[in-house]
């Protein structure tokens, strides 16, 4: 016999939005599970290994009050336990790498430390169950709502049930979505669908799917070397040129985002060129007291590890194993070029300087626990984002869509790596944004909510809702909704269409630090 536990509210998937969901449900008074496949909560924070992506504002508005504890938590987290020099301390904004992608660029483990400690009253009061190293397997609904869900732990292979009144998708990848026959769309949208003038100008491509990562940190030690075995698929990798690069994928050339032009990069500083080591750097060893840190510590999040010879979604488990395992040969084969074979910044040949450092994201291989997934499954929605909503292009009153059912706030770019169809980056502007809660109810069920990347967006606008801050808001704002609901006795669709339940449950956000529209000044 399966054991059985029941919850107000489950979450599938630990995600950076599942994270959310839980501490706004725990904090309104709810039983929640979450789940997790890997040893770390947090999603692309933690386990996927991503520094933060995050719009220019942050430091003062844009994100829920919740997200600025996180941050503020990193920071203390650093001050406390780390020997800072004395400008770093002193500084307000410490950005623990300096890295000019994020303001906030931190080593995963500080982010698994922080969410503990967020969650840890709920978590020692018993109000949050969570359960690591589980999977969901399957689902079991009635007409228009979801009665349970069983999920699977690795490698004992044991399974549970899990029942609520509730339920809340924060996986990576929507994977309660098809087990649940929950209506749900994946890959690229035609422009004859959407009007979405970056959309698939012919048919619809459900398996056109934005490229995965597996992200990887490294430091430096001059003088010694760290090199890998070669990667069983190096050879390959060594020489593919795929059609929409200017050259070799292992190279310092890919194509410009935005421009599509050939572009230059290196490694370490050198004038004007784009620096890789900065670019998404977890570790400025000059932020800290001398003998800290041996070197500054780096994560490779870059186009060169970016790997759309094949979805991981909708496919065949033997397809989906195969991809993943193709991902990570193509990061290994690149920190195995850098290491013997690539063009150094000072004329010779190779960096075996360059460290694996497998302990900062704490697997065997020295790959991020989970691969980074920039796009899920999306539920079909009672409203759907499209570009024309966000490109400055369409909106000729200077501000984005204005949504009466707003439930939060966010902005990045409308950013698309390439993709599994063979397409090349999509990279334009965004206006800042607001999240509309039509996004978060699917067309039909009436219990599960999205609460990650997997809402009412398209193809091209989950390029700017997958960023770290809009989801954590995504999970806070369907963490809260379930938890309104359970308090109120209504369903997410009556919060929606009832303008006094949805002007009660905004101002409910509202109280709880959630901003639902931007200030003036920042449009």
């Amino acid at each position: 016999m399966m054991t059985e536990y029941t919850a107000h509210i489950v979450i599938v998937g630990g995600s950076t939005g599942g994270c959310a969901a839980a501490l706004a449900a725990a904090r309104m008074g709810q039983n929640v599970i979450i789940t997790e496949e890997t040893g770390w909560l947090g999603g692309q924070l933690t386990s996927q290994a991503v520094p933060p992506d995050e719009h220019s504002h942050i430091e003062q508005y844009g994100c829920t009050r919740s997200y600025k504890r996180y941050r503020d938590g990193v920071r203390a987290y650093y001050n406390t336990h780390f020997p800072l020099t004395a400008e770093a301390r002193a500084d307000s904004r410490f950005n623990p790498g300096s890295a000019f992608v994020s303001a906030i660029s931190h080593d995963p483990r500080v982010g698994v430390a922080v969410i503990q400690e967020m969650l840890a009253p709920y978590v020692h009061s018993g109000r949050i169950r969570l359960m690591m190293h589980y999977r969901i397997v399957s689902a079991e609904a009635d007409g228009d709502r979801v009665l349970s869900v069983t999920v699977e732990h690795a490698p004992s292979g044991e399974r549970a049930i899990l029942t609520a009144p509730y339920f809340l998708d924060a996986t990576d990848c929507g994977d309660m979505l098809p087990l649940a026959g929950i209506e749900y769309v994946t890959g690229a949208e035609s422009i004859r669908q959407t009007g979405e003038p970056h959309a698939l100008p012919g048919d619809p491509d459900p398996a056109d799917m934005q490229a995965i990562t597996y992200c990887f940190a490294m430091d430096y030690k001059a003088g010694e070397d760290h090199t890998i075995d070669r990667p069983r698929d190096y050879s390959f990798w060594r020489d593919h040129c795929p059609d929409i690069w200017p050259g070799k994928q292992l190279s310092w050339v890919a194509p410009n985002p935005r421009t599509l032009e050939s572009q230059q990069y290196t490694l370490f500083p050198k004038g004007d060129l784009f620096s890789l080591w900065l670019y998404r750097r977890l570790i400025a060893k000059s932020n800290f007291a001398p003998g800290t840190f041996e070197s500054d510590i780096t994560l490779v999040n870059w186009p060169q590890n970016d790997y759309w010879l094949g979805p991981v979604i909708d496919v065949s488990e033997e397809r989906k194993l195969a991809n993943l395992d193709a991902a990570k040969q193509l990061s290994l084969s690149l920190l195995y070029w850098m290491q013997t074979e690539a063009p150094t910044h000072d004329g010779k040949t190779g960096y075996p300087g360059l460290r694996l450092r497998k302990d900062v994201v704490g697997t065997q291989d020295g790959l991020a626990m989970a691969p980074y997934i920039r796009e899920s499954r999306r539920i079909r929605a009672e409203f759907t984002v499209i570009e024309n909503h966000l490109n400055p292009q369409f909106r000729k009153n200077g501000r984005s869509e204005s949504y009466f059912d707003s439930v939060g706030i966010g902005h990045y770019a409308i950013d698309l790596h390439p993709s599994t169809g063979n397409r090349t980056f999509i990279d334009v502007p965004s206006m800042p944004f607001q999240i509309p809660l039509g996004s978060l109810i699917p067309v039909r069920m009436n219990n599960v909510l999205p609460a990650c990347k997997n809402i009412g967006v398209t193809h091209i606008t989950n390029g700017c809702y997958r960023l770290h801050p809009v989801e954590w808001n995504i999970g806070e704002a369907a963490g809260a909704l379930a938890a309104f609901c359970m308090q109120k006795g209504y369903s997410p669709r009556q919060v929606r269409n009832d303008p006094d339940k949805l002007e009660s449950f905004q101002q409910l956000l509202l109280r709880e630090g959630v901003e639902l529209q931007w200030p003036t000044s920042s449009t």
